[in-house]
């Protein structure tokens, strides 16, 4: 086995009701004085009613251009400097927040993160998944600095649109499959890879179990017991498996099949966790893992995940599938963490046999 780096969680990890009105003292804690805030225009509205006011540190607002670009980090990275910033605070999705760890990455600065959705562990990971400015995916950058501080409140989290939620859940499903399809051959396990092997099988069996619960939860605006549950699951567990595991944790078969999807333009408003989603059904088929595949697809339907490429808005019959198998199979791409030789082929033979599945779906 190759060398393996931890980077297990952030510095400080908060997860309370009511965490936003702590800031203020956090920020002076790590004499942070100056801060540019930088934040989404939704993501802003879902949290205006619980932003503090800060009294003591004196914060800058920067709306960010919506996507994770090496642009558009730079862009915010020269802004940091022009205004001699402690710290850069990024409020938000996903998105945002690899945008803004890629930013404080270029400046070597410590950054705070406060998600307002709970659609995947980019709270957690000091990690940028990254696009060109035509929204196709190009690459995953890793850093060596992990958040100084992650502060989740669980109310903010219920304004989480239904939709980014349910991607949320496909997002971190994945994270057993992929970790597993590793992990389970390496018999001599280090500390590290048995946490996050651990935390793999934590983020499936709390999502199978308190799923629906949760998703009513989130659709009567009530926090439950469920609800915290699965936020956790998506941000804490999904991100510890590849915190703890490192490469032999993070990715493989389901996101590269994310990946092969962003050559489509129909999928560009397509939610990354739901082309994951679909992409662990592929990952299955490519492991001739059918029964899998059948007890998971009825999970699937009960949570409104995608089991087919008509419910990711593609139309089988003009999309170029060719070039999705040629992108997910291109040299660097997870899939080939996967035991055995992929090409292009046998990822196209896969999306058919799930696509075949699915003429038997109930209506």
């Amino acid at each position: 086995m190759s060398s393996l780096i931890v980077r297990g969680a952030p510095q400080e990890y908060v997860f309370a009701e009511g965490a936003l009105s702590e800031l203020e003292e956090r920020l002076l804690t790590r004499k942070y004085k100056r801060v540019l805030v930088v934040h989404g225009h939704a993501s802003w509205q879902a949290i205006a009613s619980f932003w503090p006011e800060l009294k003591e540190v004196e914060a800058t607002y920067e709306a960010y251009a919506g996507q994770c670009t090496i642009t558009e980090m730079k862009r915010l990275a020269d802004r940091a400097l022009d205004g001699n910033f402690d710290a850069l605070i990024g409020v938000g999705g996903g998105t945002l927040l690899d945008t803004v760890k890629g930013a404080a990455h270029l400046l070597s600065q410590p950054y705070l993160l406060i998600p307002t959705l709970a659609s995947n562990c980019a709270p957690w990971t000091p990690i940028s998944v990254i696009y060109n400015e035509e929204g196709v995916y190009t690459h995953f950058d890793v850093y060596e600095q992990n958040a100084s501080l992650l502060l989740v409140d669980p109310h903010v989290l219920l304004t989480t649109p239904r939709a980014f939620f349910l991607a949320g859940i496909g997002d971190t499903l994945a994270k057993w499959y992929e970790a597993d399809v590793q992990l389970r051959a390496i018999t001599d396990k280090r500390a590290a890879l048995d946490i996050s092997y651990y935390a793999a099988q934590l983020c499936q069996s709390v999502l199978l179990e308190k799923s629906e619960e949760s998703i009513k939860s989130l659709a009567d605006k009530k926090g439950s017991s469920a609800f915290c549950k699965v936020v956790e699951a998506i941000i804490m567990l999904g991100g510890m498996v590849g915190g703890f595991g490192d490469k032999y944790g993070r990715i493989a078969g389901a996101h590269s099949i994310h990946n092969g999807l962003t050559a489509i333009k129909e999928t560009h408003d397509v939610l990354h966790g739901n082309k994951v989603a679909y992409g662990i059904l592929v990952q299955l088929a490519l492991e001739k893992k059918w029964n899998e595949i059948e007890q998971l697809i009825p999970f699937y339907y009960k949570v409104e995940l995608p089991t087919s490429l008509v419910d990711l808005g593609i139309n089988v019959g003009s999309a170029d599938l060719n070039a999705v198998c040629k992108k997910a199979t291109m040299e660097g791409e997870s899939i080939h963490v996967m035991p055995g030789v992929m090409n292009a082929g046998d990822v196209r033979k896969a999306i058919d046999q799930i696509e075949e599945i699915n003429k038997n779906r109930p209506v």
